[in-house]
């Protein structure tokens, strides 16, 4: 039996989301309050030096609040190490995606990475306290899965393809996120940071061209 039009157009629309309850509103605007406070106070304040009273004061929440989103101040870090993780990936992506090669796309993805990594919040967060206060293995693990992970899987993408000339693709590309971390710390403390920007990256483009191939690297520069 054939379908009426109207009940056809009816049936390949996509089901409507059912509209968020305030109880799941009011979770989510808990949850950023908490993260907010504490972004700021373990910021500015220090993340030993903060309390847990400090932060749910800040927030304007409870403290059963925020037991019932965190188990506790570490649990807290480590949300915010993950955003700022995602947003480091987000950000390095939207910077590779504009050039047109793999190879091009490494190098914009590192250079976004360096200024990622001198900023203020990221440095005090993701590099100096995450290790300390969430152990070395989960902090990396966090920078593996959404930093450093994607930088290494173009890396051997460009070995598979020929245009990288190295033994251990994930090796190589830790050691390339530790540098431009290292290179970060120097920047926060440099009188002129846009002349050490300028080296830093120098440097990191003679790293990853030592790892290309010769014929690799002519037909770059052809291109």
């Amino acid at each position: 039996m054939p379908v009426k039009p109207k009940a056809a157009a009816a049936a390949s629309e996509p089901p409507l989301t059912p509209p968020r309850s305030r109880r799941e509103e009011y979770t989510d605007s808990t949850r950023g309050a908490l993260l907010d406070a504490a972004r700021g106070l373990f910021v500015s304040t220090g993340y030993h030096q903060t309390s847990t009273e400090a932060v749910v004061t800040a927030a304007r929440v409870t403290k059963g609040a925020l037991y019932h989103h965190f188990a506790d101040k570490a649990a807290l870090l480590e949300a915010l190490v993950v955003q700022l993780q995602q947003q480091a990936a987000a950000r390095m992506n939207a910077r590779a995606v504009k050039e047109k090669t793999l190879w091009l796309r490494l190098r914009a993805a590192c250079e976004s990475y360096l200024d990622i990594c001198t900023e203020h919040d990221y440095q005090q967060l993701v590099i100096r306290d995450a290790p300390a206060a969430l152990g070395v293995e989960r902090a990396g693990a966090i920078g593996e899965q959404y930093v450093i992970g994607p930088m290494v899987r173009v890396m051997e993408k460009l070995k598979a393809d020929g245009e990288l000339d190295v033994g251990d693709a994930r090796l190589a590309g830790r050691m390339i996120a530790r540098m431009l971390c290292e290179a970060a710390e120097l920047l926060a403390q440099e009188p002129q940071p846009a002349r050490m920007r300028k080296e830093a990256l120098s440097n990191l483009s003679r790293v990853l061209e030592a790892f290309r191939p010769p014929a690799a690297a002519a037909s770059g520069r052809k291109a």
